[in-house]
């Protein structure tokens, strides 16, 4: 039997392909909302900072009604670093809706979330969107498509897909690049049409799967899932098999379904539908809520180990605890315990250090997030440079290598080739598009791109495109790969900088702080012109004279300092830094603080 008025999808795609802008058109032409509704954009990106950077960073679920059935949606990341989400939601669907931007057409992330959906033996259904942009190419972009299902060893089955072109802004689609509806009416049929059923195997004993979690204040954490057989009720006695292999009974107390942005209380739920559930104390994702007498678990959800890491430190600096709320090893250990309940793509592990925690993730967005989140909630800690994550298999030491995508204007492509060169990336495919672009494929360590955004995008003059995602493990590349070149201007006392200071020392290099901004003795404030660390002066004053300067009347005028982002500053750190990071400020540092014990230090790396 089949739940023929049910429809479970996943849409994927590359980052800022469309995804969140096409589940707003659906939505809407749904009926969801009133008429006179007012609706933001992008609804499916609740978060704060999924607003502020326009990425999805955390799978959402919704649903929507048409015509007599229930179409429920799961909108997932599109970048790498959040794979997590995609891998966990697919055992919850029965097919995808691939969405690919008819201008550029397959890039890294949309290999890497395609081929999940392959693994698990969904049903795709290729969207091909922004097809109203002027320089669309719908047809090359499907031989891309075509080429990439190939190469991802798609049975026959799945390359038999169908195609809708659309333009997601617009809320139109169609059969033919050049023959679009009014509407959505067309995708809307070939979801129904082209996605299975689910199973309706009702009398059979309860399974559901927790695959995403939730927490609320009232309610404790909220486990959400597939109903892969039989029927839930609320205030059922069930039986939770963890992560362990032990069973725990619990009670159902609340259930909810998705109506739109909503979630809406039902007594109770059958196979195949998409549900939250509160009240299974301690659920984790990946267990399984089975019938409390006959319980009979689901395979454990597999998701990707962590590629990168970082130490999460106490902030011991001279500034700590003015601006935070959060400061002690404790606080900071119950903070990334409490991430990993949500975050199965995260890993803790204490260290020697009662005050240091290993944290590792599946890149560097993914961890500059939860530090990013971290500070916003008032904590302050110390983090260091990103280390890939070296595995030894079948007694071979191997690390991780990206797939890299780069588009350049062709005058580029010449500096470009070289600094990856140095990096140890092998090109594996170079395409020039007939419009002055350049599209550049490589395979590159993961540590070798550490740091190399800020480079790229001064070496193209902010005209080059870079994406990667995660390929494979590779036998490690001998030798130093990527890091920065050049050394740091260290400050040599604690104050407040000072125009003059600054004036004196900035011929030495590029600043990264304002005059007025607080300082103290080792705080990275520059990078030095040489690839030497230099230590300087800041806060000194000019001594007031009585003697009249012919020139006191100039207007003094000073570089612009280069003020680093998060993300920036964690990619710039070499591996005796540390970064800063307070609910206020963003500060780069040495790890000992004192010049004669960064000598003592630098002696003693040299010697080993």
């Amino acid at each position: 039997m089949k739940r023929l008025d049910i429809r479970n999808i996943a849409i994927i795609a590359h980052v800022d392909h469309g995804k969140t802008t096409l589940v707003d058109k659906l939505l809407i032409q749904s009926g969801t909302f009133r008429s006179n509704q007012h609706v933001a954009e992008r609804m499916m990106d609740s978060n704060d900072l999924e607003r502020e950077r326009g990425i999805t960073i955390l799978a959402k679920t919704t649903s929507v009604k048409y015509m007599d059935y229930t179409i429920n949606i799961l909108d997932t990341p599109g970048h790498a670093d959040f794979g997590g989400e995609v891998e966990r939601i697919m055992s919850m669907v029965d097919g995808v809706l691939l969405i690919v931007d008819a201008f550029e057409g397959c890039m890294p992330q949309t290999r890497f979330v395609l081929r999940k959906a392959l693994e698990a033996n969904v049903t795709p259904i290729v969207v091909v969107n922004k097809i109203d942009r002027d320089n669309a190419r719908p047809q090359e972009v499907i031989n891309e498509v075509y080429d990439l299902f190939i190469d991802l060893d798609a049975t026959e089955e799945q390359l038999d897909f169908p195609i809708v072109y659309a333009s997601g802004i617009k809320g139109i689609a169609g059969k033919e690049p050049d023959s679009l509806s009014e509407d959505l009416k067309p995708l809307f049929d070939t979801i129904i049409e082209g996605i299975p059923a689910p199973e309706a195997n009702e009398e059979e004993p309860l399974q559901f799967q927790v695959t995403m979690l939730d927490y609320n204040d009232f309610l404790g954490r909220i486990g959400i899932g597939r109903v892969y057989r039989g029927v839930i009720n609320l205030n059922d006695q069930v039986s939770v098999v963890k992560r362990d292999g032990s069973i725990k009974k619990m009670r159902v107390q609340k259930l909810f379904g998705f109506q739109g942005l909503n979630r809406v209380e039902q007594k109770t739920a059958r196979a195949g539908d998409i549900i939250a559930v509160a009240g299974l104390e301690d659920i984790n994702v990946g267990e399984t809520v089975c019938n409390a007498d006959k319980p009979d678990p689901l395979p454990l959800l597999k998701i990707d180990e962590p590629t990168l890491q970082m130490t999460f430190l106490v902030n011991n600096s001279p500034f700590a605890g003015k601006e935070g709320k959060h400061v002690t090893s404790r606080k900071l250990r119950d903070r990334l315990m409490a991430e990993l309940e949500t975050d199965v793509s995260l890993r803790v592990e204490e260290s020697d250090s009662a005050d240091a925690f290993i944290v590792s993730g599946r890149g560097e967005l993914h961890l500059s997030i939860l530090v990013e989140n971290m500070r916003r909630e008032g904590y302050e800690l110390g983090v260091s440079k990103p280390e890939v994550i070296i595995r030894e298999i079948d007694g071979v030491k191997m690390e991780p290598t990206e797939r890299l995508i780069i588009d350049v204007p062709e005058e580029h492509t010449g500096p470009v080739m070289e600094t990856l060169g140095a990096r140890k990336a092998e090109m594996v495919n170079m395409i020039n598009n007939g419009f002055g672009q350049v599209r550049l494929e490589f395979l590159i360590p993961s540590r070798g791109l550490i740091g190399y955004r800020t480079e790229f995008m001064t070496i193209t003059r902010g005209y080059g495109i870079l994406n990667h995602s995660f390929d494979s493990y590779r036998p490690v590349v001998p030798g130093i790969v990527g890091g920065r070149r050049a050394g740091v201007l260290i400050s040599n006392d604690t104050g407040t900088a000072s125009t003059y200071g600054l004036m004196s020392v900035e011929d030495r290099g590029v600043m990264f702080i304002h005059p007025g901004t607080d300082v103290y003795e080792g705080m990275i404030v520059g990078e030095h012109s040489r690839d030497n660390d230099l230590t300087v002066n800041v806060i000194k004053e000019k001594h007031a004279t009585n003697v009249r300067s012919a020139n006191k009347d100039e207007t003094v005028k000073m570089k612009t300092p280069r003020i680093l982002s998060l993300e920036e500053a964690l990619e710039y750190l070499n591996d005796d830094e540390l970064c800063e990071v307070t609910p206020q400020s963003v500060r780069l540092r040495k790890k000992y603080l004192n010049k004669s014990d960064r000598e003592r230090y630098n002696k003693t790396r040299r010697f080993d």
